[in-house]
């Protein structure tokens, strides 16, 4: 079973925590890979939140190839931040040769379009950075997108966080909001694509299961928008429908669950929206998910929530202090961070509810 969490706080805090986070749930790990996502950035990235950055692993060819790319669209680099990797001896970590963590100033013609013009050129940009890196294993692009930084490797966590300097706390790389997974998508082959957590456009979402529906999910997503590719794990689904429910279809969080885990028809006729529901589940009937799972997700206003499926199958605990709320797959991993908090606030979130987190930040439960 794989282990997930996730961090929200009204400070900034450090990627260190996050490994934290996982070290005690480490049955979990098998040593196969560490992963994570950073929204809402400090440190040097705190004063370019408006503009984007690229995150990817590549070889010396496939950086070269990357800044032609970039070169040629009329990108123009303002931040490059490479980190200080510590390459001991012994550690188990499938390395690449350079990792790139770079913030763009926009093409001049348009610096002065509409905010959706300008997600839709990070979309295609990172697309074929993704489809000209792919032959030979060139390199691996993870996410271009204002305020966002992802990393992901393979090998064991706590060599990874060695390997990059994690472990020890800084005030140069740190996010309001961190979700991370130590472990690889290991139903499939370990590929850097197939770690959660997933990102497009300001989503993100990691899960702890199985979507035994992926097959279906794929033959629909796959026709519904040109960024859901690669379907490296059944659990990319889960970010797929995330990002066509709320930011395609312009629908509240509330209706993605409502789209993954239906009401049951008797308790759909209840509902003053029962009409609406019954057109959901017979228009999007294959984005629906079955299996044991619980997902984690960030909408592109930092938003954080959780909900599980359609049994409640796999663990999730919600705990909380004042200024720090936290997800994780088992209770012991909010012990190592929130030791001090009032425990019989944790929230242990059931199978028809979404668990959600503001900027404040402030913890609501919507009932489906």
């Amino acid at each position: 079973m794989c282990r997930i969490g996730a961090i929200k706080s009204r400070d900034f805090v450090h990627p260190s925590q996050a490994l934290l986070l996982m070290q005690s749930q480490q049955k979990g790990h098998d040593n196969s890979g560490f992963a994570m996502v950073m929204h809402d950035l400090g440190g040097i990235f705190q004063n370019y939140k408006n503009l984007p950055t690229l995150s990817m692993a590549c070889t010396d060819e496939g950086l070269k190839l990357a800044e032609d790319i970039m070169h040629e669209i009329g990108f123009n680099r303002v931040l490059q931040w490479v980190p200080e990797t510590n390459n001991l001896p012994g550690l188990d970590i499938n390395a690449m040769p350079n990792y790139v963590f770079e913030t763009f100033n926009y093409p001049k013609h348009l610096r002065s379009a509409d905010q959706k013009e300008k997600e839709e050129l990070l979309l295609d940009t990172r697309l074929r950075l993704r489809a000209a890196l792919e032959e030979d294993e060139q390199g691996f692009v993870y996410s271009f997108w204002p305020d966002v930084v992802t990393l992901k490797e393979i090998g064991n966590p706590k060599d990874i966080g060695t390997y990059f300097n994690l472990w020890e706390p800084d005030d140069q790389f740190t996010a309001r909001v961190i979700t991370a997974q130590c472990r690889q998508n290991t139903n499939y082959d370990i590929v850097r694509y197939a770690a959660h957590p997933f990102f497009l456009q300001g989503y993100t979402a990691l899960a702890n299961g199985e979507n035994t529906f992926y097959l279906k999910n794929k033959e629909l997503q796959s026709s519904l928008h040109r960024g859901y590719i690669g379907f490296e794990s059944d659990s990319q689904c889960f970010l797929y429908t995330l990002h066509y429910v709320h930011r395609e279809l312009g629908w509240p969080l509330q209706y993605y669950k409502h789209v993954i885990t239906p009401l049951p028809f008797e308790d759909s006729t209840k509902r003053e929206d029962a009409a609406q529901l019954f057109s959901i589940r017979q228009s999007l009937a294959h984005l629906e998910i079955n299996g044991p799972n619980t997902i984690i997700g960030v909408l592109p206003d930092n938003t954080m929530f959780t909900c599980c499926d359609a049994k409640k199958l796999r663990p999730v605990v919600v705990g909380r202090s004042e200024d720090m709320v936290i997800i994780s797959s088992e209770v012991c991993g909010i012990n190592e961070v929130l030791p001090d908090r009032d425990w019989e606030t944790d929230i242990y979130p059931n199978e028809r509810e979404i668990v959600a987190i503001s900027n404040d930040p402030e913890v609501q439960r919507w009932k489906q």
